[in-house]
């Protein structure tokens, strides 16, 4: 594995240089801020009217219009959501100076064709892995984000080392950066955001939970069990890893764990996250999302009401107050 420190970077690539900051979301506010604190000349480029503007002037953050921020700037971030970069990169396009380098923390809209940059860009990614929020929180601390690098599209034969440059920018280099590529980042994201952390283990907690109350458990000690310790492992797993975990609970959850854990996750649940995996390279995922955003969110709009409504979350609430 090709991982590579502060020590083995030279942020040389980036003296002198301006970086344009496209969307000011949760990745976009994280990388502008630490990149500014590392001493680079950093400028979020907005949209007239935007409702960032006041938060992006109150970190003491340089502001300017979408297209002159891309003008003005050797390197192009684009962290606005992956849906709308087709859209985002075609406004831009004729803004971007010649070889300039265009960057980005997520390989979808280059793996899956939503964006084909111009022949004489740096084409990079550089993707933490990790929420914006904890990026900044690490990088104030003194600590950094885990992330993965990748090149594209060399055009100038520096896009390697502007990539590196930046990621040591925005802290990753104190943690580590991993080389991969754009497909293999996408294709990996994409699979655990469905099949395991974000898909799956969320639908496991509910699962769960409604189990036990549909057996009689109240609604209180259900969320106790199935969702309140959730916080304790993840933070075993963090500190010792799954072989460490196991061993520090104890002989009765961990012969639980052994006797149970893979009868709910059985060959037909591999068999299922392998055919996840095999739509994530096919394509599927992407067309969807561009579909979902074509439509106005309308799914995401009703899971997002669905959800807030449900008996697990009223539980959440109850227990929330009465702390």
């Amino acid at each position: 594995m090709d991982l590579l420190r502060d020590a083995d970077i030279d942020p040389a690539a980036l003296a002198g240089k301006r970086v344009a900051i496209l969307g000011y979301g949760n990745q976009g506010r994280a990388q502008a801020l630490n990149a500014r604190d590392s001493g680079i000349d950093v400028v979020v480029g907005l949209r007239g009217g935007s409702g960032s503007a006041f938060e992006v002037e109150a970190a003491g953050l340089e502001t300017s219009l979408v297209e002159d921020a891309v003008a003005s700037a050797d390197v192009v971030m684009m962290l606005a959501p992956d849906e709308i970069h087709a859209a985002l990169y075609r406004e831009i396009e004729p803004h971007l100076r010649q070889g300039a380098a265009l960057g980005f923390s997520h390989g979808l809209s280059v793996r899956f064709g939503l964006v084909d940059p111009r022949a004489d860009l740096d084409v990079f990614l550089v993707a933490p892995k990790g929420p914006g929020t904890a990026l900044r929180s690490l990088y104030t601390e003194g600590k950094g984000m885990i992330a993965v690098w990748a090149v594209a599209q060399d055009a100038t034969g520096k896009a390697r080392e502007i990539a590196l440059a930046y990621g040591r920018a925005i802290g990753s280099g104190r943690a580590g950066l991993i080389a991969s590529s754009f497909a293999e980042e996408a294709e990996a994201d994409l699979f655990n955001e469905q099949a395991v952390v974000w898909g799956a283990v969320p639908e496991l907690l509910i699962a769960g939970f409604e189990t036990l109350v549909e057996g009689g458990v109240s609604p209180e000690l259900a969320y106790l069990e199935c969702v309140g310790e959730l916080k304790l492992i993840a933070d075993l797993i963090e500190a010792r890893g799954i072989a460490g975990m196991r061993e520090a609970i104890s002989n009765t959850a961990e012969l639980g764990a052994l006797l149970g854990g893979r009868r709910i996750v059985d060959a037909g649940v591999r068999q299922r996250m392998g055919e996840v995996l095999a739509e994530v390279r096919a394509g599927e995922f992407a067309r969807e999302l561009n579909a979902e955003e074509a439509s106005g969110y309308a799914r995401l709009e009703q899971a997002r009401t669905a959800n807030r409504k449900t008996l697990l979350e009223e539980t959440r609430r109850r227990l929330g107050d009465s702390g």
